[in-house]
C-alpha cells in the first residue's frame, strides 16, 4: 500500500502502535494564544480610555486642594528685589488718599472713658506707680499709663521744669505706644516678605495696611519705606513746639497735639487765621488719636518723602533712627521752614530729649513682652 493511499486515521493508528501519539495541542495552543492577545489588547484599550477619563478629575482635585489650602505664592521678594534694582523707580512718591485716615478716624470715634484729671491728679498717680523721668532716663523703662485728655491746670504751673516734665510724663507713653504698634506691623511685613508661601489672611493684612498707608499699585517697597516708627525725641519736640508744652487752645479744646491742619474735617480755626482762610486745626477726642494721625501723616504726606528717605537709609546703614539728623527734613512742616528745624533741634538737645529714645514701654500684656 503506499503512504499517499492511506487515511489520516490509518497513519494516526499505525504510528500509535509504535507508539507515537498525534494530538491538536498546537492549534490548541494558537487559539488560546489569541483568545489572550485579544483579552490584553481589550484590557490595554480600558487602561488608555480610564487615563483620559479620570486625569481632569484628578487636576481638578488638585486645585481644588490648592484653593482649600489657602496658600499662594509669594514673589514680594523677587518682585521687590526688581523694584529696588530698577534706577528709574519712582519709590514713595504716589499717594491714595481714600482710606489713608480710616482706621484713625474710626479709632477716634470709639467710646473712651475721657476724664480730664487735674494736674495734681495725675502727679499723684505718676507718684504712686513711681513713675518718673529721673528713673526712665536711668532704666529706660516706661510705666503704661495712658491718659485722655491734658489736665488744664498745666498752664497754671509757674515753674517751667516741672511743667515741662509733666508734660513729657503724659505724652511719651502715648507717642512709645504708637511706635510698639508700628514696630509690630512692620515686624510681620518682614515675617511675611520671608515666606516662600503666605496665607490668604496674610494677603488681606497687606492690603489693609496698603489702604492705611495710601500704597498704590501694592508697591512693597513704598510700603516699607512708609511703616517705620518716628523717633521718640523728635515727636516730643514737636509735640512740645505745636502745643507750648501743653498749654495751647489747640491741646486744650481739641487735644492736637502736632497743630495739624484739615480742610474737610471737624477742627478749630485759628484765630489769627484770615477771614477768607478755609483750613483748620484738626480735633481729636483723645490725645492718643492725634499721635496716630501725627505719625501717618510723616508716614505718607508728599512733604516727608525727604524725610522718609533719609530715614530708610539709616535703617539700611543699620544705624540709629537719629532725631537731630531727622528732623532736618521737617522744614515743610511748619511756614518758617528752617527756623522750625532749628528750634526743634534746640529743644531736643537743651531738654536731653534723646534719653527717651531707647526707652520702652513696661508691658501690660503678653503681645508687648516681645518688644522690650
Amino acid at each position: 500500500m503506499k503512504i499517499n493511499q492511506l487515511s489520516f486515521l490509518e497513519i494516526k493508528k499505525k504510528l500509535k502502535q509504535k507508539g507515537f501519539i498525534i494530538s491538536k495541542k498546537k492549534i490548541l495552543t494558537r487559539k488560546v494564544i489569541g483568545l489572550d492577545t485579544l483579552s490584553k489588547t481589550l484590557l490595554s484599550s480600558l487602561i488608555i480610555i480610564s487615563i483620559f477619563f479620570i486625569t481632569p478629575i484628578a487636576i481638578d482635585l488638585s486645585k481644588e486642594k490648592v484653593i482649600l489650602s489657602k496658600d499662594y505664592e509669594n514673589t514680594s521678594k523677587n518682585d521687590q528685589k526688581k523694584q529696588l534694582n530698577n534706577q528709574d523707580l519712582k519709590l514713595d512718591d504716589d499717594l491714595d488718599k481714600k482710606f489713608l485716615f480710616e482706621d484713625i478716624l474710626t479709632f477716634n470715634e470709639e467710646p473712651k472713658d475721657s476724664v480730664r484729671l487735674s494736674a495734681a491728679t495725675i502727679e499723684e498717680l505718676f507718684k504712686s506707680t513711681d513713675y518718673n523721668l529721673e528713673d526712665v532716663r536711668k532704666n529706660k523703662l516706661v510705666k503704661p499709663i495712658s491718659l485722655t485728655l491734658l489736665p488744664a491746670e498745666i498752664k497754671k504751673i509757674e515753674n517751667i521744669k516741672k511743667r515741662k516734665n509733666l508734660f513729657i510724663q503724659i505724652v511719651l507713653p502715648l507717642i512709645i505706644a504708637e511706635n510698639n504698634n508700628i514696630k509690630s506691623d512692620r515686624n510681620k511685613l518682614f515675617s511675611i516678605l520671608n515666606k516662600s508661601k503666605n496665607t490668604k489672611a496674610e494677603q488681606g493684612w497687606l492690603n489693609s495696611k496698603f489702604r492705611q498707608y495710601g500704597v498704590l499699585n501694592k508697591d512693597l517697597p513704598t510700603l516699607k519705606v512708609r511703616m517705620d516708627e518716628v523717633p521718640i525725641s523728635m515727636t516730643i519736640a514737636q509735640a512740645a513746639k505745636e502745643t507750648g508744652w501743653g498749654t495751647s487752645r489747640f491741646a486744650q479744646e481739641g487735644n492736637a497735639l502736632f497743630g495739624q491742619w484739615t480742610w474737610s474735617g471737624e477742627g478749630i480755626k485759628p484765630s489769627a487765621a484770615d477771614d477768607d482762610s478755609t483750613h483748620k486745626v484738626m480735633k481729636f477726642n483723645i490725645l492718643q488719636a492725634s499721635v496716630k494721625a501725627y505719625q501717618r501723616n510723616l508716614n505718607t504726606h508728599s512733604s516727608y518723602k525727604n524725610f522718609r528717605t533719609a530715614r530708610a537709609e539709616l535703617r539700611d546703614n543699620e544705624e540709629k533712627l537719629d532725631s537731630i539728623i531727622l528732623s532736618e527734613h521737617l522744614d515743610k512742616y511748619a511756614e518758617t521752614g528752617k527756623d522750625y528745624v532749628k528750634i526743634l533741634q534746640q529743644i531736643i538737645k537743651q531738654n536731653n530729649l534723646t534719653d527717651f529714645d531707647d526707652a520702652k514701654l513696661m508691658p501690660s500684656s503678653i503681645e508687648l513682652k516681645s518688644l522690650i
